[in-house]
């Protein structure tokens, strides 16, 4: 008996039967039906076939939010490859590591912010194919579309998304077809309740984990419009709230604070909102109790990280919230908090979460030492700290990990002061997160120079600007005569202390 094709792009091909002529896609004035969407993944399938790409291979795809990124996603996918997210706002450097790293036989890269992605590329010596910013029907015209969708086993590895922690470059976790599609299903119908009928909020990038997976997925699986905006503001999230009838808003903290205090905000009707859903950092209460008030739609917060698909734990509709915890674990995810041994600790007492179920990844790209380290007896080790309430209900409370979190988006500082050690002044860096109003937190480099040598703060900051994505660059550089450390001589970041003159 032949196993059914497991390829995520059959969410795709089963939405545009059932929905062929419902809007799957839009961006302003430009819609996708599920038929359109369908037929252009196919095209774009040909065209990767034609460029050698083949079963397994990665294809390194940086794009903003537009229906391009969606005709490719699934593009790739149906060719049976491995889709390879990219931030567009990466430079050289980082797209070099990125493609080098998983071997990718391709690059997809918008045309109008191609110019880092080509040089990167070059370095790499993968090949690039920038697509227009619009008209990308002239892309796809040549040759028919690619029939059906190249069968992929449920443990063949379908997205490769890169995240890191404070050691060693970017890993690339592999999540398999059977983590997306289960994570997708589970998460759709359980937490969104979504149908055909709803239109989703496209305002997280579709290259994290979290917009590609409870936005564009979850959609697609449903046969629901996703509505997009490439780049966020609460002016134009607000017009489209009401221009769409917006009905699912997926989104950060920061997305949730910056709506509440816009001054237009109660100039435009958001009573199509049925239902919110916030992650990747936490929520202050005081945030979702206003926004609540405010918009008359529940926040649903939850939990997960890109080696979880991403979705682990969630305040689950129907049930009471919790507000302040990321609520509970999602159908078929167990969860636990253990000390370093792996055993488990008692009903409120701190300890490191970690995560079993069908959304733990496949493991790290190449990494086995890695995998080995974070996945032990199907466990993964998600480096947060957390406790869990009596009731069941999960809180983290610290990040065993140095990560920072700014606006939603992840930033590693091992990154960040490997950039600065290259600049010849300095002699130690250390790059640290300050709480922020609106960001959550805001990225510090503190560094001490080299004897004799001098640099300033903003040059420091334009050196590190320059090769790193424009998300990641500290906003603030205090200059200090020594970094605390400890007996071995290992920097000291929790007893970093602002300069006199500056604020934490």
């Amino acid at each position: 008996m032949t196993s059914p094709n497991a390829n995520l792009a059959t969410l795709l091909a089963g939405s545009a039967v059932r929905f062929p002529r419902r809007p799957a896609v839009r961006l302003d004035d430009a819609v996708l039906d599920y038929a359109d969407l369908e037929e252009m993944s196919a095209r774009a399938a040909r065209l990767l076939h034609g460029a050698g790409v083949r079963a397994g291979d990665r294809v390194g795809l940086m794009l903003p939010n537009t229906p391009a990124f969606a005709v490719l996603y699934y593009g790739i996918l149906r060719a049976g490859a491995v889709v390879v997210p990219m931030n567009p706002l990466l430079k050289a450097r980082e797209v070099e590591y990125y493609l080098a790293d998983s071997e990718a036989s391709l690059l997809l890269a918008e045309a109008a912010t191609a110019q880092e992605a080509v040089k990167g590329a070059l370095a790499a010596g993968t090949p690039c194919i920038e697509v227009p910013a619009e008209g990308m029907g002239r892309l796809l015209v040549a040759g028919e579309p690619l029939p059906g969708v190249v069968s992929r086993e449920p443990s063949d590895t379908a997205v490769i998304l890169y995240t890191s922690g404070t050691t060693g470059r970017p890993k690339g976790a592999e999540l398999t077809h059977a983590n997306l599609r289960a994570n997708t299903d589970t998460t759709r119908r359980t937490l969104l309740e979504s149908t055909e009928q709803d239109v989703v909020f496209g305002g997280l990038p579709l290259f994290h984990t979290f917009g590609q997976l409870v936005g564009l997925n979850c959609a697609v699986a449903a046969g629901a419009c996703l509505t997009l905006l490439p780049r966020f503001t609460p002016a134009r999230a607000l017009e489209i709230i009401e221009r769409d009838r917006v009905t699912v808003f997926v989104g950060v903290p920061t997305m949730y604070a910056t709506l509440l205090a816009a001054p237009e905000r109660e100039n435009h009707d958001v009573g199509s909102l049925r239902i919110c859903v916030s992650g990747g950092a936490a929520l202050p209460v005081e945030v979702l109790r206003d926004f609540e008030k405010a918009f008359g739609c529940v926040i649903l917060e939850g939990y997960g990280l890109s080696e979880t698909s991403p979705v682990a734990c969630f305040n689950h509709p129907g049930r009471p919230r919790r507000p302040g915890t990321i609520g509970t674990p999602i159908d078929g995810v167990e969860m636990r908090v253990i000390d370093r041994d792996g055993t488990d600790l008692p009903d409120g007492e701190p300890g490191e979460v970690a995560v079993r179920g069908h959304n733990v990844m496949k493991g790290y790209w190449r990494r086995p030492d890695a995998t080995a380290e974070a996945v032990v007896d199907g466990w993964l080790r998600t480096g947060d700290i957390g406790v869990k309430d009596p009731d069941g209900h999960f809180r983290i409370v610290d990040r065993k990990k140095e990560m920072i979190i700014r606006g939603g988006f992840n930033v590693y500082p091992r990154e960040i002061e490997e950039v600065l050690y290259e600049h010849p002044a300095v002699a130690e860096a250390a790059v640290i997160g300050v709480p922020h109003p609106t960001h959550g937190e805001e990225v510090v480099a503190v560094v001490a120079l080299k004897p004799g040598a001098e640099a300033e703060p903003e040059g420091l900051k334009e050196f590190v600007r320059t090769q790193v994505a424009a998300y990641k660059y500290p906003r603030q550089v205090w200059i200090v005569d020594a970094l605390p450390k400890g007996p071995t001589g290992k920097i000291l970041k929790r007893e970093i202390k602002p300069p006199a003159g500056k604020r934490a």
